[in-house]
């Protein structure tokens, strides 16, 4: 029996939060080890455990995987959370990368020194190109492919809490969507994983930033 699926990144929200999510919804538990120092990056790298020299990287099933959508993609599989056939496959992958490139650029916000700027460009960015895609697409459907639950659905989830955390009010005219994330919130294990206590990372603060500067050895701000 393979053991507990163990995640290897900073104790915070960036790209494994995601995955967190998502084995969220799939309810499998999982143990979390958190880079706080520089060795422990040099550890992973010296034991060869990182392909790319960088993380997140997931131990599962005998594995250690990295890249993002790879592991998103493996546990999706996994857990029958990718669709029926290829062409559900395909759709859902279209919607998650949209759904990743609009979450990537909030992910980098506490690393730009004047946010102010780039917070206007998602804004127009997501209510004029992304978020127009998905109330289009979940007018009169539950779920975003094939009538059940992906890993779409979930980063969409996920993406509207964020969105909503830097502009409030911003799904206002975006109803289907709204309505949609209402439903998602009433999937006990959702539910649960957005009490406080869970494994949920808060918004990343100036401490965050910190050690992922000091672990990555980055001297300074672009």
């Amino acid at each position: 029996m393979a053991g507990k699926v163990v995640l290897h990144y900073f104790n915070g929200r960036g790209r494994m939060e995601s995955i967190r999510w998502l084995l969220t919804v799939a309810e499998v538990e999982f143990d979390e080890v958190h880079l706080t120092t520089r060795d422990q990056l040099k550890q992973l790298l010296s034991d060869g455990d990182l392909m790319f020299q960088q993380v997140p990287m997931v131990e599962i099933d005998g594995m250690k995987l990295i890249q993002t959508k790879a592991i998103l993609n493996y546990i999706a599989e996994k857990y029958n959370l990718h669709g029926k056939d290829l062409k559900d496959r395909v759709m859902i992958n279209m919607y998650s990368e949209g759904v990743m490139d609009l979450m990537e650029m909030i992910m980098m916000l506490p690393f730009i020194p004047d946010p102010k700027p780039k917070l206007a460009n998602i804004e127009a960015k997501a209510t004029e190109r992304y978020l127009p895609v998905f109330e289009k697409v979940l007018s009169g459907q539950i779920y975003l492919v094939g009538g059940k639950i992906s890993v779409a659905d979930v980063l969409l989830f996920e993406c509207t809490l964020m969105l909503e955390e830097k502009f409030a009010g911003i799904l206002g005219d975006f109803r289907n969507v709204k309505a949609f994330q209402g439903r998602m919130t009433r999937i006990p294990a959702i539910d649960e994983f957005l009490k406080p206590g869970s494994k949920r990372k808060p918004q990343p603060d100036d401490q965050y930033v910190k050690t992922i500067m000091e672990v990555l050895d980055i001297k300074s701000l672009p």
